[in-house]
């Protein structure tokens, strides 16, 4: 089991499993839990980040080009999130 040791500037603050700080972090608003998913991803190393990047971006631009051609349409935000909700019962 992996283990997260907190240390503050008076020495061990106290000790965590990765279970223990995912069950903190979800008592978090949901602004600040986007916040720190954010900051975790950003702290990790992405050796091939340009080619990612390229990736996304043309992924971004096929999926464009999709809408404009008529070929998918958009389902806007709201009604997504309400039938995910649907589904997992919430």
């Amino acid at each position: 089991m992996l283990e997260l040791v907190l240390w503050s500037s008076y020495g061990l603050f106290m000790s965590l499993t990765i279970d223990q700080l995912v069950e903190e972090a979800m008592q978090l608003p949901a602004a600040s839990r986007a916040l720190l998913a954010e900051r975790l991803v950003e702290s990790l190393d992405f050796t091939e980040t340009d080619e990612i990047q390229k990736l996304w971006a043309a992924e971004a631009i096929r999926r464009r080009d999709e809408v404009r051609s008529g070929n998918v349409r958009p389902i806007p935000g709201e009604q997504v999130l309400a039938e995910v909700r649907r589904l997992v019962g919430r």
